[in-house]
């Protein structure tokens, strides 16, 4: 390398190194991954797979940092290696796998280990003839009851084992029984209200008018197990700005009525019938009102807004029908009408990158801590919407819906000829999508190690419980393990989660996930079985929320320093002798210097001088609950050149950098949040006619947000692609057409991560230096 001399990069560790371990491991997997051995990892998840569960959970629910976990505290430490899952207890399954089947146990409930409390499952042993089970977690024996009772073959397995999920597979679901229930009673469905600022702002950039319209179609799509059976939950209506307003739309009402709260600072429900209702039962008047609202509210001049009394308000009305819920907020200004919860602008670009800068990532009053306290014991979950043209302290906004384990969406400059397209697409999926409602999360695990540390949306009053008022399909929660003794290699390690939570149809659930790695103590058998995708998911977790009580700098440089710890023990502990001036990585990290460093420069923790805070507490929320597939293509996005696209193929990628693209060229870039389309100046005629049917570079439209519907070959292949892209995310994804040398390629050229970038993050070549100089350092 030029500029370090006495410092040898073989030129392969540069070239397609990131392309040809993805490639590689698509090549290489043609069977479906069955799961049913011990500490074996995964395909990447870069690659398309079939799933076989046979007894250890699907890595679509678990995925792990390590597949082979050290024996020992001090090999841990010695590697510094995170030990942590990435779980997603609801994930969404492809058509072509089952989801979990569900166990009915009846009155008696499920089996568990009555002294750890485990959920009966792979790894429990039956002894004495199957009349007991000793636990696989705590090693206890407990008696199985008599209506459970079976006998064992030759080899010591029940001889109905394969006939039952909690004994052959790695997740399953419980129906639960009363005695998991609150109160002890069985809860009714849960509500959906709708809650939408009525402000001259959301007015004016038509967001009301398109949530009402919207609204009308979207309660046929309410959540439901059954397709055949019309869906249990209710819903309920409220508008508001600096008072809120309240709808009565009982089936028996002619008309809707509204009822004003103006005393916000103590807030009530002033209506209970009729508040909540059945979407079929009071249709017509749902519809007069939705028709309604936006002609009431068109002349208004009342430009401020109130914020904590509005959850309030559904968290009361959820309380009062005694049900859990979701709240969908749709806000769109600073909170500075006099209320509970009132806040002030404190943007300040002047804290950036001093020691006071993490004030801005911590939540600005303590008001909405307390109300997710409250919000999470109901069940009440809050999904918010936010349309903001100016600072609006999303870091603060965000609190509850963050510990209630809903999401916050951002449409900046809001207008609904521009961004409709993406809102719509995020309502709609947020309203459908499969939701469990107040739900607690338990991991258990073998003795030898145990979960100390999370990171997701959600809220924990003890140290053992995740508490969710809502959890999704789309919510991954990452759990890091400590040892507290030691672990054996024969017996390998356990984890288990489980969630117990309500379906939409108001049954108590519990769905359970079983994992069991292997254990070494040989630090090359760690080094052989590790996930670099996992643990970027943790690293990037871990230092989004370290910058809430620490400088980003300090953040950064804790990162680089653990990284070059890893990857030091590796050489002076698993590689071969070889000159000091090799960098040497092992095989499964070879691409952990350049995704450490694309975390290094993300926004959160090394800002452009155009990214606003708001943007930032935004993407650090978003990032928290990410599963690793996300996470892999927000830090590492996909870039495809789409000269020769075929109908039903992918292209292979190319690496995530300028000079990877050809003038000739055009490529599609994904983030996971955003689609860039980007096009080279010299691109041939043709295919600027196939592509956007227009034969000249200087006529493409660069403002469109969708390709024309073409009869051709490319242009099918094309438009495929992006909705498959599409598809695979939970959030919906705006194309943006980029131009060579235009504007827009200074966005574009942000998402290039392997070269310097503007806000003065090194190039991946510069990086890996750095890296090797650090190694060196720690071998010295």
């Amino acid at each position: 390398h030029p500029h370090n001399p006495g410092f040898d990069l073989p030129s392969s560790l540069l070239h397609l190194r990131h392309i040809q371990v993805i490639e590689d491991d698509k090549a290489k997997t043609t069977e479906p991954f069955t799961t049913g051995v011990r500490g074996q990892a995964p395909p990447l998840v870069t690659t398309n797979f079939q799933v076989q569960d046979q007894g250890n959970a699907s890595p679509r629910f678990i995925r792990c940092t390590a597949y082979n976990m050290p024996c020992t505290a001090d090999m841990a430490k010695q590697s510094q290696v995170p030990l942590a899952a990435v779980i997603k207890p609801l994930a969404t399954l492809p058509p072509d796998e089952a989801p979990p089947l569900v166990v009915d146990h009846g009155e008696s409930g499920p089996i568990r280990c009555n002294r750890c409390k485990a959920y009966m499952c792979p790894y429990m042993q039956f002894i004495e003839g199957g009349r007991r089970f000793q636990c696989g977690f705590c090693s206890c024996v407990t008696e199985v009851p008599p209506h459970y009772f079976q006998h064992l073959d030759h080899t010591g397995k029940r001889v109905d084992c394969y006939d039952r999920p909690e004994l052959s597979l790695g997740s399953y679901e419980f129906l639960a029984t009363v005695d998991y229930c609150k109160n002890n009673k069985l809860p009714p469905p849960p509500a959906f209200i709708f809650l939408i600022d009525v402000s001259y702002n959301a007015v004016k950039s038509g967001m009301v008018n398109i949530v009402c319209q919207e609204l009308k179609t979207l309660l046929d799509c309410l959540p439901r197990e059954n397709p055949e059976v019309e869906s249990a939950v209710r819903v309920g209506f409220v508008t508001y700005n600096k008072v809120l307003h309240f709808y009565n739309v009982k089936s028996s009402l002619a008309q809707p009525q509204m009822m004003v709260v103006s005393d916000v600072s103590d807030m009530f429900v002033p209506l209970l019938d009729g508040f909540l209702v059945n979407v079929n039962e009071s249709r017509q008047v749902i519809e007069s009102l939705l028709d309604q609202i936006p002609e009431m509210f068109a002349d208004t001049r009342e430009t401020e807004t109130v914020f904590g009394p509005v959850i309030q308000a559904g968290l009361e009305a959820l309380k009062a029908a005694d049900c859990a819920g979701k709240l969908f907020v749709f806000h769109t200004s600073l909170p500075i009408a006099e209320a509970p919860g009132k806040l002030k602008n404190r943007e300040d670009k002047k804290l950036i990158g001093t020691d006071k800068e993490k004030s801005l990532f911590q939540p600005q009053v303590g008001f909405y801590s307390s109300l997710a306290k409250e919000c999470v014991a109901q069940g009440c979950c809050v999904d918010l919407f936010l349309f903001p043209n100016q600072y609006v302290d999303v870091a603060t906004l965000a609190v509850v819906p963050v510990s209630t384990g809903g999401s916050v969406y951002k449409y900046t400059y809001f207008q609904v000829s521009k961004s409709h397209s993406r809102f719509l697409n995020d309502l709609r999926r947020d309203v459908q999508k499969l939701v469990g409602f107040d739900a607690v999360m338990r991991v258990r695990t073998s003795t030898g190690i145990r979960a100390t540390d999370f990171f997701g949306s959600f809220y924990m009053s003890n140290t053992t419980d995740v508490e969710l008022a809502g959890l999704d399909c789309d919510k991954a929660i990452t759990v890091e393990f400590k040892h507290d003794d030691k672990l054996s290699e024969e017996t390998g390690a356990l984890m288990q989660c489980a969630v117990l939570y309500t379906s939409c149809s108001g049954q108590r659930r519990l769905r359970v996930h079983n994992m069991a790695v292997n254990c070494c103590s040989q630090l090359a058998d760690l080094y052989r079985n590790c996930e670099t995708d996992t643990i970027i998911n943790y690293f990037s977790k871990y230092a989004f929320r370290g910058v809430l009580s620490n400088p980003t700098k300090a953040v950064r440089e804790t990162l680089v320093n653990q990284c070059a710890q890893i990857l030091a023990c590796y050489r002076k502990n698993c590689a071969s002798p070889s000159s000091a001036g090799q960098l040497i990585l092992p095989e499964c990290m070879k691409l952990l210097p350049v995704y450490l460093n694309c975390v290094l420069k993300s926004d959160v923790l090394l800002p452009g001088a155009d990214v606003s805070l708001d943007d930032r507490a935004y993407l650090r929320q978003l990032i928290s609950c990410m599963d690793v597939a996300e996470s892999h293509v927000f830090f590492y996005p996909r870039l495809l050149p789409v000269m020769k696209l075929e109908s039903g193929s992918l292209p292979v990628a190319v690496r995530d950098s300028e000079e990877r693209l050809s003038k000739g060229g055009v490529y599609l870039l994904e983030t996971g949040l955003h689609l860039f389309l980007w096009v080279g100046a010299s691109v041939q005629q043709e295919l600027l006619l196939n592509i956007f049917g227009t034969p000249s570079f200087s006529q493409i439209d660069s403002n469109v947000t969708s390709l024309p519907v073409l009869d051709n070959p490319i242009s099918q292949a094309l438009r495929e692609l992006i909705y498959s892209f599409r598809a695979q995310r939970s959030r919906y994804m705006k194309l943006m057409v980029v131009k060579q040398e235009d504007r827009a390629e200074l966005i574009f050229r942000h998402f290039l991560v392997e070269d310097k970038s503007a806000s003065g993050g090194a190039s991946y070549v510069d990086f890996l230096c750095h890296m090797h100089k650090e190694i060196r350092q720690l071998l010295s």
